[in-house]
């Protein structure tokens, strides 16, 4: 390795509480913050500071406006909607993507193999090395989402960032397969909490106008964390030894620590604060995301009444899919997520040399084209979120999964006439490259898909089952992935270029269901979403009274008239002891006139 020995068990232990060490440091570190006993206009004041209490979100040592108020910053001039929320998609994303991504070259690797599979890398213990994390991103994305709505969406994050540093390491240091299986289903619990979290967190602070752009920079940073799990598996596999499996594997340590610290600098997601009570921190948060008080009042409006319609109906886990309007959105977004795995993605991410090794290619080079095509696929996502609420959702869905059906399809025809069963003097080498810039194709259709359905499923929910709604979207992105990870090592084996005539009727079928029951999201807020759905219609402050106020779940008949009276009433009250206002002045004209 280099001219160095391979460390010891011993080292990696030790390396291991040392990483431990760091992580505790760091998440110590905002406690140790001075807030500032000055605020700036229109900030709250130490007076005004709610009670704290045990739970995270209440801000015991860390006063929100000590992130909030900057003297040099007045509060019509606050900072950009987008600033300090990237920074956390940025580094789950790229979590994700190089937990997801770097096992695909590591377990390539002659070392690795030679060490975990005596010289041969049997299919029952590749599948269990890729999808152990996978099933543990599904327990934590059904059962640790909890943390989410106890104790705020920083605090969730933050326990998810830690859990990754773990699994990270354990995964760099193992010696053995249960060791990296462990280190993988941490890694998974991990991510899956993370990725049940962050894309609520984003929908929340997000202005309307940059959501969709928010949520698909969460995408850009997937294809980032590809790329540099690619780069990384290729340029570590042209160095000898444990080096060219372990630094792949450790490095997804350093975007977790990245994380953990940085979470505590962005603000808590203003819905969970006025959910909880919070508003004037709710508020703090509300002026520094929006640089117009107009927009922040009815920001905070828009919340206060969604919240106390949703109030009025808490809802259960059963009661998501007794109400048909909720069970109509949980179909929706766990169907999109359920079109994303069917896509055939990730088995070309997990599995891409042994793929390509069915064209005959050896591990580097088929390293080398991974990272090309991740490379290019980082400019498309670029290109995708720029359109993205441009186009819409559904013009950008449907092509995409003709396009990733008809590409998979060009490539096992290829394959069957022109490749497999060639001796390497009878391979049509034309046809061989077309296979190749198949994938390539497909990463462009893919692009569309992979923003979009992270989007979608944040979007479409109301706030109080936001958080149980996305966890049963990422549920099922995760179940379905877990057994397409599991069986698509057997399934190459034993199908070889057949196994992607499977994933095109997928796309071909996804393409149709979208054109038929998804609706356009595009342009609407968290709130406005919901009338798409036909259930709430929350009352601006500038409407009339008799307004009708829709509920959620209660679609029981409103008379409106009722309404109108009643406020008819407290106008027009001239009886006896009257106190509307109308009422006083005419006894008032009484009055004069006598």
């Amino acid at each position: 390795m280099c001219g160095f020995p391979a460390p010891s068990a011993s080292q990696y232990e030790a390396q291991l509480l040392g990483g431990l060490l760091v992580i505790l440091v760091a998440s110590l570190v905002p406690k140790s913050l001075s807030a500032p006993q000055d605020t700036v206009k229109g900030a709250i004041t130490f007076s005004d500071r709610p009670r704290p209490s045990r739970h995270f979100a209440e801000y015991d040592s860390h006063d929100i406006t000590s992130s909030f108020n900057r003297s040099q910053h007045p509060v019509n001039k606050t900072n950009h909607p987008l600033e300090g929320m990237l920074p956390s998609g940025s580094s789950k994303r790229h979590l994700d993507a190089l937990n997801s991504g770097i096992i695909s070259s590591s377990i390539a690797q002659t070392d690795f193999v030679d060490r975990f599979g005596n010289g041969t890398l049997a299919d029952n213990t590749a599948g269990g090395i890729v999808s152990s994390f996978t099933g543990g991103a599904i327990v934590s994305s059904l059962f640790l989402n909890v943390l989410s709505d106890k104790y705020g969406r920083r605090a969730a994050i933050f326990i998810g960032a830690l859990l990754a540093c773990l699994g990270g390491a354990l995964q760099g240091g193992a010696n053995s397969v249960a060791t990296v299986i462990v280190g993988r289903v941490i890694a998974g619990l991990a991510v899956g909490l993370l990725s049940a979290t962050i894309p609520n967190y984003c929908s929340e602070v997000a202005h309307p106008k940059y959501r969709a752009l928010l949520a698909g920079l969460q995408q850009w940073n997937i294809g980032l964390g590809f790329v540099c799990a690619q780069w990384i598996g290729y340029g570590s596999s042209l160095v000898h030894g444990p080096f060219s499996w372990r630094f792949p594997l450790s490095f997804q340590v350093l975007p977790a620590l990245v994380l953990a610290a940085g979470i505590w600098f962005l603000p808590e997601s203003p819905r969970f604060l006025a959910e909880r009570g919070h508003t004037a921190y709710a508020h703090a948060v509300l002026r520094r995301l929006h640089r117009s008080q107009d927009l922040v009042e009815t920001e905070y409006k828009r919340i206060q009444d969604n919240l106390e319609a949703e109030h009025k109906s808490r809802m259960r886990w059963l009661d998501m899919f007794r109400e048909p309007r909720l069970r109509r959105r949980v179909l929706l977004a766990c169907g999109i997520q359920l079109f994303t795995i069917t896509s055939g993605i990730n088995v070309i991410n997990y599995y891409g040399p042994r793929i390509y090794s069915y064209l005959h290619f050896s591990t580097t080079r088929s390293l080398m084209i991974i990272g090309i095509y991740g490379a290019l696929a980082q400019v498309y996502n670029t290109i995708c979120i720029a359109f993205v609420d441009r186009v819409g959702r559904r013009k950008l869905l449907i092509p995409s999964m003709i396009g990733m059906g008809a590409a998979l399809c060009v490539n096992a025809t290829l394959s069957h006439f022109y490749i497999a069963g060639k001796a390497d003097h009878g391979r049509n080498e034309n046809a061989l490259r077309a296979c190749v810039a198949m994938y390539f194709v497909f990463s462009v259709f893919f692009t569309s898909l992979g923003c979009i359905s992270w989007i979608f499923s944040s979007e479409i929910f109301p706030t109080a089952i936001r958080a149980k709604g996305t966890s049963l979207s990422t549920f099922t992105n995760w179940a379905v992935n877990l057994i397409f990870a599991q069986c698509s090592p057997i399934a190459l084996s034993r199908m070889g270029y057949r196994y992607f005539y499977i994933f095109t009727a997928f796309n071909w079928i996804a393409a149709a269901v979208v054109y038929f029951f998804y609706p356009e999201t595009q342009g609407h807020t968290l709130e406005t979403v919901n009338e798409l759905f036909g259930d709430l219609q929350l009352q601006n402050s500038a409407d009339p009274p008799e307004n009708i106020i829709l509920s959620a779940v209660n679609e029981d008949k409103i008379v409106v008239e009722e309404q109108a009276a009643e406020t008819t009433r407290s106008a027009l009250n001239v009886g006896e002891g009257g106190s509307g206002d109308i009422g006083r002045h005419l006894r008032r004209q009484q009055i004069d006139s006598a």
